[in-house]
């Protein structure tokens, strides 16, 4: 007895050590490798705490990331139910813990018979129907979960969940990477991958709760029609591909001159600029200011707004606030060719040259009025 739960001991701590000395390699491989060398940054890198709030501030209004962000939201919740019902599933077939382990195999092998067929599907369709492609095969999987207990057609199901899943993240992933800035990819790139596992981990528990109240076929097929209904639904939010935008850096922008140095931590920093155009362009200049002020808030600005001048026809002040001197440096180089194609339409409708205007909080010291100093 002894020998046999010696035994089913090292079976069951096999696999756990055998991921472990994975991990020491992938580990080493981290460790040897050396990043490119890149060009000497000519500005100092950004604080981290501003950096983390520059990068949300990106996010929320970087509408072709938001988008992304919409899409990606319209599958992981509803294929994050087989994952967590994976094991009821296995347990309702009447196998035992080797099937579980070969229903997993089976999505691993279809994830990778997906990673080797997107490039051919790609040719074929843009993301947009990719992710529909794969939002599709989910709920084709999800129903297949729910209406069988036959190994086969659970094992087939297996197979379409992991397909769908790679042909979906690779599509989503890339759309992401194409409608980032390099500034702000890695940033950008994390908070897709918080959304994915955000939502995965919270329906998780959320079919979990639905699996115990009306079954797990039920749970099941409730979540294939919601992959269904969302396709649809999301359809509007389109995915960008990669040659439909262009977010190198247009570094138009000269440096703004001041009177005396200015330490990088100095803040708030406001941003004044005066248009003058003909009346005439009023909404058309209008339309095109809001869309700037997207980018404004998007490259860095926490408050943005513009003011009309009810004394004089045609002149207008967009003012825009920027945490720092030094956040103010970087927010003038994150300026895309895809930005400036804005700046440009707004330049043909102005009579004269705008002035600009960079106002710095000012640094006082608390001052006492004349008598109130304590008394001894």
């Amino acid at each position: 007895m002894l020998i046999s739960v010696q035994t089913i001991l090292l079976n069951l701590l096999a696999p756990y050590w055998a991921f472990a000395a994975t991990n020491v390699v992938v580990i080493a491989a981290l460790l040897w490798w050396r990043a490119p060398t890149k060009a000497t940054a000519s500005l100092p890198a950004e604080r981290l705490s501003g950096a983390v709030r520059t990068g949300i501030r990106h996010a929320l209004n970087n509408r072709f990331f938001r988008a992304t962000l919409i899409r990606t939201l319209a599958v992981y919740p509803f294929a994050a139910a087989y994952w967590a019902l994976m094991p009821l599933i296995a347990r309702q077939s009447g196998q035992g813990a080797e099937h579980y382990g070969l229903l997993l195999s089976m999505i691993s092998a279809g994830a990778l018979a997906g990673s080797l067929a997107h490039r051919y599907v790609r040719r074929i369709v843009n993301a947009d129907f990719m992710v529909a492609l794969g939002s599709i095969g989910t709920a084709a999987a999800l129903g297949l979960f729910g209406g069988s207990r036959s190994a086969p057609m659970l094992l087939a199901a297996c197979f379409v969940g992991g397909l769908s899943w790679v042909l979906v993240l690779t599509s989503l992933y890339t759309s992401a990477q194409n409608v980032l800035p390099q500034w702000v990819r890695g940033r950008g790139l994390a908070i897709f991958l918080t959304v994915i596992f955000g939502a995965v981990a919270l329906c998780s528990a959320a079919w979990g709760q639905a699996a115990a109240k009306i079954g797990v076929d039920n749970s099941l097929v409730a979540a294939a029609i919601g992959a269904i209904l969302a396709i649809p639904l999301t359809w509007p939010w389109k995915l960008q591909d990669a040659e439909a935008l262009d977010l190198t850096p247009s570094l138009h922008y000269k440096e703004p001159r001041s009177a005396e140095d200015i330490g990088d931590d100095r803040g708030p920093v406001l941003v004044k600029i005066e248009y003058r155009i003909d009346p005439r362009n009023r909404e058309r200049f209008l339309r095109a200011i809001d869309e700037l002020g997207e980018q404004r808030r998007r490259d860095g600005a926490f408050a943005w707004g513009v003011f009309e001048d009810m004394a004089e026809l045609g002149r207008f002040e967009e003012a825009y606030l920027i945490e720092s001197w030094l956040e103010l440096m970087h927010f003038r180089q994150r300026v895309t060719r895809e930005d400036r194609v804005v700046e440009d339409e707004i330049s043909d409708m102005l009579t004269k040259s705008p002035h600009i205007e960079f106002l710095v909080g000012g640094e006082r010291e608390t001052l006492r009025r004349p008598g109130t100093e304590a008394q001894a």
